[in-house]
C-alpha cells in the first residue's frame, strides 16, 4: 500500500505560479499512491472543492475535506484521498495557544483530519504551526489522536527531523524516512533546503520502501512510502 504525503499549497504550480489541478492529480498518480495526505487545500470560496476535483481527476473516488479555518478565499484545510472507502471522519481541531508565547508571530488555527477506512486502517493527516508553542500543542492532539495499531500519521511538520518537539511522536511511532539510505529534503521543492515533511506509522506495520522523489509541482516535494498491508 503506498502512501503520499503532499503538501499542495492550494494546487499552485510552483514554476508557473497558477493554479494545476492537472499537475497536482498526474503527480500523484504518476507516483502510484492509494492513499495521499494533502496540506493546505481550499474548499470552495474562490476555489472549487480542491480536494474532491483531485478525487475525480486521480481516480481516488475517496475523499475527505477537514477544515482548520475560514480564510478569506474560502474554507482552508486538509484533505484525503482514498482508494479504500472511508467509513468514518472527522476534524479535531488543534488549540490555540493562549496566551501566545511568541507576539510577533504568525498564529494559524491548525487541525488533524483522522479517518478510519474500510480496511481498518486510522489515516490522520497534520500541518503544524510555525511557532513552538502551536507545535506543542499539536504534538499533543497527535499523542490523543493516534491509534497503536494500523494507523498512519503523515503531514508538513514544519519541523526538522532532529526538532526534539517530535520526540514524543517517535517513541510512539515510526518515523517512514528511517529508510532512507540517504538525506532527502522536501522544502522547497526546486532547491530543497529543509525536511519538513512525515509519514509516521504505529509500531505493528512494517515499512518497506520510503522516498521523498526530485518532483517540483508544489513549494514541497511528496513524500511516499510503501508499506506492508496487514
Amino acid at each position: 500500500m503506498k502512501i503520499m504525503s503532499f503538501n499542495t499549497q492550494h494546487c499552485l504550480n510552483f514554476i508557473e505560479q497558477t493554479v494545476d489541478y492537472e499537475l497536482m492529480a498526474n503527480t500523484i498518480t504518476e507516483l502510484g499512491a492509494d492513499i495521499v495526505g494533502l496540506n493546505e487545500m481550499f474548499n470552495g470560496g474562490r476555489y472549487c472543492e480542491q480536494t474532491k476535483k483531485l478525487s475525480e481527476l486521480t481516480g481516488l473516488k475517496y475523499c475527505y475535506f477537514a477544515k482548520a479555518i475560514d480564510d478569506s478565499e474560502g474554507e482552508y484545510g486538509n484533505g484525503l484521498l482514498s482508494r479504500y472507502p472511508i467509513t468514518e471522519a472527522e476534524r479535531v481541531i488543534i488549540p490555540d495557544p493562549n496566551p501566545k508565547r511568541y507576539p510577533g508571530g504568525y498564529y494559524e488555527t491548525r487541525c488533524l483530519l483522522k479517518a478510519r477506512l474500510e480496511n481498518g486502517y486510522t489515516v490522520i493527516i497534520t500541518h503544524f504551526g510555525l511557532n513552538r508553542d502551536e507545535q506543542e500543542n499539536a504534538v499533543s492532539a497527535v499523542l490523543e489522536n493516534i491509534e497503536s495499531e494500523k494507523c498512519i500519521l503523515m503531514g508538513d511538520f514544519n519541523v526538522s527531523p532532529d526538532d526534539s518537539v517530535l520526540l514524543p511522536i517517535r517513541e510512539q511511532m515510526t518515523d517512514t524516512a528511517s529508510l532512507f539510505d540517504k538525506e532527502l529534503l522536501s522544502w522547497p521543492s526546486d532547491k530543497p533546503r529543509m525536511k519538513i515533511d512525515y509519514i509516521f506509522i504505529s509500531r505493528d506495520l512494517e515499512a518497506l520502501f520510503a522516498d521523498i522523489p526530485p518532483i517540483v509541482a508544489s513549494d514541497h516535494r511528496p513524500h511516499i512510502a510503501i508499506i506492508k498491508e496487514n
